[in-house]
């Protein structure tokens, strides 16, 4: 499997998986035997049954991302999406290292190439870049992931999208309270109020989460607030207030060596020495209006508005800052932002067909002041590390886009239906220097770039159980402004002269409903021009370059079933064939070892991965099941010299949930990385002085249990 083994009882254990044939976690349980609870989706067009899509979507509802599991990372309950690669680095002064069909592998900090959305807000600024910090999955509804062409009508930086939504409250108010702990001095806790009365409904939730860390130098504390009011007014139109709030501080471990990763992998010398961490504070909140003009025709107004600090302290040697043109080896990041998105829906009729329609404008704005100090004190031959020096860097940025976009869905007979949409994507940057001193000259600048992205799909509803569908489309990614902010030549300014990648993709896919279960599978093809790929890579510096064509081959299938007596069955395959179809150097000049041949694969993507899980899940009483995660091996450079090798990990969870009167009890206990095995967790993709990797810890457990009373 491409670099990926699977002892003999593992793939025993896959066949035993299959043969069970149960399904639909994200989707669909059992109301009956035989029968599958109907569920939605939200699309531009309002909420639609995923089998009803013409493309790849999956739903995870937030009762499983909680299922005895930690509740603190999205990794942990997104394994059976198909073509979604989430890798927890452990590391929470970077986030998650996301990836829909291998947009955002590159990412070495944050997510990129895939837009977020917590309860609609965009979680990805204007300029592309995104953080997963935000989403509190205790007060969870669910999690929807888009893959495919439809993707592009998102916007920038549009590869896959991945939506949060928060729970509303309903019934008599409810109190739970809810506390789980495990291996490394990791334990979080959550207070929850829900309920509705009347015209208003409510959820307030609030965690803790802490860990010392597996590695050295990982300890982290995260605070969540999230909240949302709703409230339906006299005339049928709807209020709903969103509010969220997170507080981060996190010590940074960094990546390893191949010979620090074989000989300590739980060691941070560097991070240590320099006392590598960040601080992230963002406080947000939203407001969505919901109008019915009149039977067919409704009105959306989203509006929100938020703010995060990040204060970041890097490894950057003093030695390395005394070039004058040098930004420090400290980030200091204070970020506002806000948007609206205005959306008019309506059914309406074309040949006396039904044709439903969704026109929109979307705009979104960040206003970011971004300093940069050194990292020490004293002189460069005895510094004193990890501590905030002169400032080497001011300037104030500005991204803001402004995209009008429509969609129609018409069912021109029986068994057909056609969907087409277009957005029109304008982005646009500015920078003004603040730091003008000798040899820094004004390196002000702006730069607009604009993309009209047209998708179109057909389906084919072959029987009331098999659907067939293809699909194609055009999406585009900016640089974002970290991208944008060093040139590789040492210069200093703005690397304005990088381009927009854009992408042209297609798809077939199929949807059968099986002996309860769901089966989908897809077949898809992305072309890329102008892919951004990093260039250089050193002491916390990156610089980019535009690498001509790639091109993404792959494939997904995807399992899911649970039976009249709760045996429930989770299969997702992917099969990704990422390559460089034109040679570039990386870094420039060129040379031989930095010549990056037509063919190589695309870091940070596996060529093969594979989860599948069997469970027995009751509505009450003992609950049990196995996971398996199988992953091939990742190239960490884009000269394909450096390697993560594959992996496959089990883990085995058990636990209790009763219900009696006004009261609910669940418990539960896991051990995850069941066999001990060593492996590499994530990669940082092109790290300049080869240290790549990002170990994942071996046999750990965790443990919970929580309480609910309904007054």
């Amino acid at each position: 499997m491409g670099g990926m083994k699977l002892s003999p009882v593992a793939a025993a254990a896959i066949a035993c998986l299959l043969l069970h044939a149960p399904l639909p976690a994200q989707a669909q349980a059992a109301d009956a035997p035989g029968a599958l609870r109907e569920i939605t989706v939200s699309t531009p067009r309002g909420e639609v049954a995923p089998f009803n899509v013409p493309g790849s979507v999956d739903r995870v509802d937030g009762n499983e991302m909680r299922d005895s599991r930690l509740q603190v990372n999205l990794s942990e309950g997104l394994g059976a999406v198909p073509g979604l690669q989430v890798q927890n680095r452990l590391n929470y002064a970077q986030d998650l290292q996301l990836s829909i069909r291998g947009f955002g592998a590159r990412s070495t900090f944050g997510v990129r190439g895939v837009r977020l959305y917590v309860d609609g807000i965009p979680a990805t600024l204007p300029d592309g870049q995104g953080q997963t910090s935000n989403i509190d999955i205790g007060s969870l509804d669910r999690v929807e992931v888009l893959r495919g062409p439809f993707s592009a009508l998102y916007g920038n930086s549009s590869g896959g999208v991945v939506q949060a939504f928060t729970a509303s409250g309903e019934g008599a108010p409810k109190l739970s309270y809810s506390l789980a702990g495990g291996s490394f001095g990791t334990w979080r806790q959550s207070l929850q109020l829900s309920g509705a009365q009347g015209a208003v409904d409510y959820l307030l939730d609030a965690s803790r989460f802490h860990t010392d860390g597996w590695r050295e130098h990982s300890a982290a504390q995260r605070d969540i607030a999230n909240g949302k009011l709703g409230i339906a007014l006299d005339n049928g139109d709807k209020l709903t207030l969103i509010m969220n709030s997170v507080r981060i501080d996190a010590q940074d471990p960094l990546g390893l060596t191949a010979d620090q990763y074989r000989l300590a992998p739980r060691n941070a010398p560097l991070a240590t020495q320099y006392d590598t961490r960040k601080t992230v504070a963002q406080t947000q909140a939203g407001l969505i209006y919901e109008r019915r003009i009149d039977a067919t025709q409704g009105l959306r107004l989203m509006i929100y508005g938020g703010e995060r600090t990040t204060t970041q302290y890097q490894s950057i040697p003093p030695s390395a800052q005394l070039n004058p043109l040098h930004a420090g080896g400290v980030i200091d990041l204070k970020r506002q932002y806000s948007g609206l998105d205005l959306r008019w829906t309506a059914a309406l009729q074309l040949a006396d067909r039904p044709l439903d329609v969704v026109a929109g404008l979307g705009y979104d704005n960040l206003r970011e002041k971004r300093r940069g100090y050194e990292n020490y004190l004293g002189p460069v031959a005895n510094p004193i590390l990890g501590v905030q020096g002169r400032l080497r860097r001011n300037e104030l940025n500005t991204v803001w886009n402004l995209d009008p976009y429509a969609q129609a869905s018409w069912r021109f007979a029986d068994r057909w239906t056609l969907e087409a949409g277009v957005r029109r994507s304008s982005v646009h940057f500015d920078s003004q220097d603040r730091y003008i001193i000798g040899a820094n000259r004004d390196d002000s600048g702006s730069a607009r770039y604009s993309r009209t992205l047209p998708v179109a799909s057909l389906r084919y509803q072959a029987t009331p159980d098999l659907a067939l569908y293809g699909s194609v489309g055009r999406g585009f990614e900016t640089p974002t402004l970290n991208e944008l902010s060093y040139r590789a030549n040492g210069a200093s300014g703005l690397n304005f002269a990088l381009r927009p990648s854009v992408n042209d993709s297609v798809e077939v896919g199929a949807k059968a409903r099986l002996a309860g279960g769901l089966l989908t599978a897809a077949l898809f093809q992305t072309r890329t021009r102008d892919e951004i790929v990093t260039d250089t890579n050193v002491g916390g510096r990156a610089t980019f370059q535009n690498a001509g064509r790639t091109k993404r081959n792959g494939f997904e299938l995807g399992w899911q079933h649970e039976t009249a007596n709760h045996w429930r069955t989770q299969v997702a395959y992917t099969w990704l064939d990422a390559t460089y179809r034109d040679a570039f150097c990386s870094p420039s000049p060129c040379a031989a070892a930095n010549t990056v041949a037509a063919g190589n694969r695309i870091p940070g993507i596996a060529r093969q991965s594979l989860f599948a899980s069997l469970g027995w899940v009751p509505p009450e009483g003992w609950r049990t099941g196995v996971e398996m995660r199988a992953l091939g091996r990742i190239q960490a450079n884009d000269v394909n010299t450096a390697t993560a090798s594959g992996y496959a990990v089990a883990a085995i969870y058990a636990g209790y949930l009763k219900k009696w009167e006004r009261w609910e009890f669940n418990a539960f206990a896991r051990i995850d990385n069941l066999f001990d095995r060593r492996y590499v967790g994530s990669v940082i993709v092109n790290e300049g002085n080869g240290r790549y990797y990002e170990p994942a810890p071996g046999r750990n457990w965790t443990a919970g249990v929580s309480g609910a009373y309904r007054f």
